[in-house]
């Protein structure tokens, strides 16, 4: 038995075959110039290659390995949270398996952690993608959700972070099944640091976010870290009736009180027109309303603590 304090490394794994060797090495090699105990959670998520086959295949150099295999594809928020659920130790560290998080900034990652931080977070410098679609597509998001979203969210921050033990236990007992896993990691609070890194290229096998995951991911996003969409509704409806009753109030005294004189000729038709935007307004309203109850309904549903306790309760 070892008397180095133990990290966890959580790596969720999609068709990662041709990277799991070389990533296991690459960990080996930093784990060797740390003074910690190193246990590797490999997190098979349904890969349909052999990539479950080259992770048994694996000779245990110094750093200890487990292998958990999901029954099928549940997603990489998933994976995360079933390798979280299984870490031991003072602390876990998140990592992708493509290379892409740069394995020499886990000491970086522990010092900032010795230093006192609870949550420290791997930033890419830029949007980490040469492509001009995802670069603005990525500002977009960060912009929007930080515009709406009641959680503080550091653009371009990615799933490699470092959980102090505490914030793991806290994570571990989050219930919610729609997970965004760093916004979620963001809600904790906690003491947080920063890593920025410069994301490698992938050298084996093609990205496992699709735009299509993507788009799904920020939907989750904005629907468990904020009630805007809920609301949005209502703020058309009320600004639809306060400019429908305005230009309604002009036109009861321009036309029937002061009898048009103005000449706009205003017709029955064109009134009706009005009345009927004023009652959308008001439908819109009622369903901002309804939205409400339904954000209070979904806050009870989510089951999120009501507040959490430092353990340690360091200043």
């Amino acid at each position: 038995m070892t008397s180095k304090a133990m990290i966890s490394v959580v790596v969720p794994l999609y068709n990662e075959a041709d990277n799991v060797a070389e990533f296991y090495e690459s960990v080996s090699r930093v784990a060797a110039t740390l003074p910690y105990a190193f246990k590797i959670i490999f997190v098979d998520d349904g890969s349909s290659d052999d990539t479950a086959a080259r992770v048994a295949a694996l000779s245990v150099t110094n750093v200890e390995f487990i292998l958990l295999r999901l029954s099928r594809n549940f997603g990489k928020e998933a994976a995360v949270s079933a390798g979280l659920a299984q870490a031991e130790g003072a602390a876990a560290i998140i990592i992708d398996a493509d290379l892409q998080h740069p394995i020499n900034k886990i000491p970086e990652f522990i010092a900032a952690w010795e230093r006192g931080a609870d949550v420290v977070v791997g930033v890419r410098n830029g949007a980490g993608d040469g492509r001009w679609f995802k670069r603005l597509t990525s500002a977009l998001f960060y912009k929007l959700i930080k515009s709406v979203s009641t959680t503080a969210i550091i653009p371009h921050e990615t799933d490699y972070r470092l959980l102090t033990r505490e914030v793991l236990d806290q994570f571990n007992a989050l219930t919610e099944h729609n997970r965004y896993t760093r916004g979620l990691i963001d809600w904790l609070g906690y003491d947080r640091a920063i890593v920025y890194f410069d994301a490698n290229k992938r050298t084996h096998g093609d990205p496992k976010y699709t735009y299509r995951k993507l788009m799904r991911l920020a939907i989750n996003t904005f629907v468990s870290h904020s009630f805007f969409p809920l609301r949005f509704a209502g703020y058309i409806g009320v600004f639809i009736v306060l400019i429908s009753g305005l230009i309604g109030g002009f036109v009861i005294v321009e036309d029937m009180i002061m009898h048009d004189p103005l000449s706009l000729n205003i017709t029955g038709t064109g009134i009706l027109a009005l009345v009927i935007l004023f009652l959308v307004g008001v439908i819109l309203s009622c369903l901002g309303l309804f939205g409400l109850y339904i954000a209070s309904i979904q806050d009870e549903v989510a089951n999120r603590p009501l507040y959490i306790i430092r353990k340690n309760n360091k200043v």
